[in-house]
């Protein structure tokens, strides 16, 4: 991740560039049109699937179009799938163990095809939250067709919006200043990332980490367990990145400021519009740091992930924050010990 760069965050704030914000604003209106259209029809409870679906467009940034076609089908690709698992679970009334193998299933090949596709965010972490999110939305069995048609829907638009600059960078393909930037990044296709030890260390720290947080967070009673469970996911290193003190703490003091912002946006009681625009401004400022420093992303991505929670299943705020805070807690210090014991296996593995 890079995260890990030494500069501060006011020295890669100062170094955004157009292209950031051409790429922030493609996640923007990804997400802005479906979640209006919701609002116009008055579905604001299918809130959640179109949301996911529009998280393909966070995939493929600063890639050449048919690299970002790929990276960002694939995701697309992967995040239906997820919503449609999770659909499934939810309308069959599936039993806990069932969604735990759902989700190991998830984390495994999120991360395996994150690795062999050079996908960034290169974590799970996505695929996980639409997973968990859909299985614990009460879903009538008639209604799985049109909640996964929903994902398909936004996923294919967030994929047309995220291919939609290829016309203009044919006009300016002369140029390499301002809105045209070379695009730089290109990640192969390396399927000897499967034969990686990095690779499946990650996975058994993502799922060992994962049942943890979930198993206790039921057995506690804590509602909306699936948080402990993405935080375990948000707090652990992508495979090969440094397993870093630092930047598992930054993670989790973004997530409670985080969850302080959504406090600032829901206990006015504001009316749906007003959460709509909260969610789209939060996905455009998520976008814009994902890749300066994740720990400030995810400022950003808490209350987007609570505001869609918001509004597709209303809850009292308070109720709602708490249980974040608490389970946020909870998986981060999951996440944060299995830094610390793989820290201390390397650290082994390196003595003489």
């Amino acid at each position: 991740m890079t995260d890990s760069a030494p500069q501060s965050l006011p020295a890669r704030l100062r170094s955004l560039t157009p292209r950031d914000f051409e790429v922030a604003s493609r996640a923007a209106i990804a997400v802005a049109v479906p979640l209006f259209l919701l609002l116009a029809l008055d579905r604001l409870d299918l809130a959640a699937y179109a949301s996911f679906g529009a998280m393909t467009a966070l995939y493929g940034r600063s890639e050449p179009y048919r690299v970002r076609l790929r990276s960002a089908g694939i995701a697309a690709i992967g995040l239906v799938l997820s919503v449609a698992l999770g659909t499934i679970l939810a309308a069959s009334g599936a039993a806990n163990i069932l969604v735990a193998a759902a989700l190991v299933v998830v984390i495994v090949g999120g991360i395996v095809v994150a690795a062999v596709y050079g996908l960034f965010p290169p974590t799970p972490l996505f695929f996980v939250f639409g997973l968990l999110v859909c299985a614990a939305l009460p879903t009538p069995p008639e209604q799985v067709p049109l909640r996964i048609g929903l994902a398909a829907a936004s996923a294919a638009f967030a994929l047309a919006i995220t291919m939609s600059g290829w016309l203009l960078r044919r006009a300016g393909r002369e140029r390499d200043d301002g809105w045209f930037q070379q695009l730089t990044r290109s990640p192969r296709v390396r399927w000897a990332a499967v034969r990686e030890a990095a690779l499946w260390v990650a996975v058994a720290q993502n799922v060992f980490g994962a049942l943890l947080a979930g198993a206790v967070a039921t057995a506690i009673g804590i509602g909306h367990p699936y948080w402990a469970v993405v935080s375990v996911v948000a707090v652990i290193p992508p495979p090969h990145a440094r397993h870093s003190i630092s930047r598992s703490v930054h993670r989790i003091v973004g997530t409670a400021v985080g969850v302080l912002v959504t406090g600032a946006l829901l206990f006015p009681e504001p009316p749906p519009f007003a959460i709509v625009i909260g969610v789209v401004i939060a996905q455009f400022g998520a976008e814009i740091l994902v890749g300066r420093h994740y720990g400030a992303a995810l400022v950003f991505v808490t209350p987007l992930a609570l505001g869609v929670a918001h509004l597709a299943s209303p809850l009292p705020v308070g109720t709602l924050l708490i249980d974040r805070l608490l389970e946020t807690a909870l998986g981060a210090a999951i996440g944060l010990l299995l830094v610390l014991a793989a820290r201390w296996l390397t650290a082994r593995k390196s003595q003489p």
